[in-house]
C-alpha cells in the first residue's frame, strides 16, 4: 500500500515538473519571436530556401556527361527585345538544311509557302516545291496519283515511316527539326554547339562502335555522325562556308523555323507597346485636368454675422 502511495506521489511530482519545465520553455520562446520577427523570418526563409535548393538538385547526376555540356551562349543577331531574323542567314540554312540535313531529318510543321518573302520569292518558292512529287487523289477512276508539289505542301518527308528511319540509322530514330530549338535546352546554343562540338573520346572514356563522341550530347555518344565540314556546301551568295558558318545558318534557320512569327510578333508587341504608352499618358493627363480642380479647391466657411 505504501509504496503504490510513493508510486503515485512520483508519478504527480514528474507530471509537474514537466508541466512546469513546458511551461518556462514557451514562456521564454515566445517573447523572442514577437521581440525578432525579422530574425525568424529570414531563419525561415533561409530552411525553406535550402530545402527547396537540396529537392531540385538531388536528383542530377554526379557525372555531367549524363546530361552533357551546357552550351555556350552566343549572341545572334535575333536575340534582341527588337531584333529581327537575318533572312539572308534563313536562305543559307535552308540551303544546309536541303543538302546535307534533309538527308535524315524531316521538317513536318514547315509547308514551302512559309519560305516565301522571308527567304526565297514566290517564284523561287514554286520552282522548288514542283522539284517533289506528291500523292494527290482519288482522280475520276478512284486511283490516287503523283502530282508535282505546289507551295501549299509540306515538306517531303527523309523517310517513309518511323521503322524505315530507324533501319536506315542502326536503331536510332531522326528527330524532326521543324520545332527542335524549342524542344531542346539552349535552343540554337544547344543546335550550333552539337554540330561544331565533335571530338575524339578523352582517355577512358569508352564508345560502342557506330556511335560517335560528342560532350554537347547526353551520355557523349550520338548516333548521328559528323556531317559538316569546311566547303561541304556551296553558297549562292559567295559566302566562304566553313564548320562554323553553316552551323550558324542552319541554327538560325531551325530557329526561324520553330518560330516562323517571331518578326511580325515583335513587329506587332512594340505598336501595342507604342498604343498602350501613348494611352496611358493620355489617361494620366486627363485624370489630372479633370480632378486637379476637385481636388485642390479649398471650401471655406463664412458663418452668418
Amino acid at each position: 500500500m505504501f509504496s503504490r502511495i510513493a508510486s503515485n506521489t512520483a508519478k504527480r511530482s514528474v507530471r509537474q515538473f514537466a508541466k512546469n519545465t513546458t511551461q518556462a520553455r514557451f514562456a521564454s520562446t515566445k517573447p523572442s519571436v514577437a521581440v525578432h520577427p525579422m530574425q525568424v523570418g529570414l531563419v525561415t526563409a533561409s530552411i525553406v530556401g535550402a530545402t527547396a535548393g537540396a529537392y531540385m538538385y538531388a536528383d542530377v547526376s554526379a557525372n555531367l556527361a549524363d546530361e552533357g555540356l551546357h552550351p555556350p551562349t552566343h549572341p545572334w543577331p535575333h536575340s534582341g527585345p527588337l531584333d529581327t531574323f537575318d533572312h539572308a542567314s534563313i536562305r543559307r540554312g535552308y540551303q544546309v538544311y536541303r543538302e546535307v540535313c534533309s538527308a535524315c531529318h524531316s521538317l513536318d510543321r514547315i509547308a514551302w509557302r512559309n519560305l516565301i518573302d522571308v527567304s526565297h520569292t514566290e517564284d523561287e518558292v514554286k520552282a522548288m516545291a514542283e522539284e517533289h512529287e506528291y500523292q494527290d487523289g482519288p482522280d475520276d477512276q478512284g486511283e490516287m496519283f503523283m502530282r508535282p508539289g505546289k507551295p501549299a505542301d509540306y515538306m517531303p518527308v527523309a523517310y517513309a515511316n518511323e521503322e524505315a528511319a530507324r533501319a536506315a540509322n542502326a536503331g536510332a530514330l531522326p528527330p524532326d527539326l521543324s520545332l527542335i530549338t524549342k524542344a531542346r535546352h539552349g535552343g540554337e546554343d544547344y543546335v550550333f554547339a552539337l554540330l561544331t562540338g565533335y571530338v575524339d573520346a578523352p582517355g577512358g572514356v569508352e564508345v560502342r562502335e557506330g556511335l560517335n563522341y560528342n560532350p554537347y550530347f547526353p551520355g557523349g555518344a550520338i548516333a548521328m555522325a559528323r556531317t559538316l565540314f569546311d566547303g561541304v556546301v556551296e553558297y549562292e551568295d559567295g559566302t566562304p562556308a566553313t564548320t562554323s558558318q553553316m552551323a550558324k545558318d542552319v541554327s538560325t534557320f531551325l530557329a526561324w523555323a520553330a518560330e516562323p512569327e517571331h518578326d511580325d510578333r515583335k513587329k506587332m508587341g512594340l505598336k501595342a507597346t507604342i498604343i498602350l504608352t501613348s494611352l496611358t499618358v493620355l489617361s494620366i493627363y486627363l485624370k489630372r485636368f479633370k480632378w486637379a480642380p476637385i481636388k485642390s479647391r479649398k471650401i471655406v466657411y463664412s458663418p452668418p454675422k
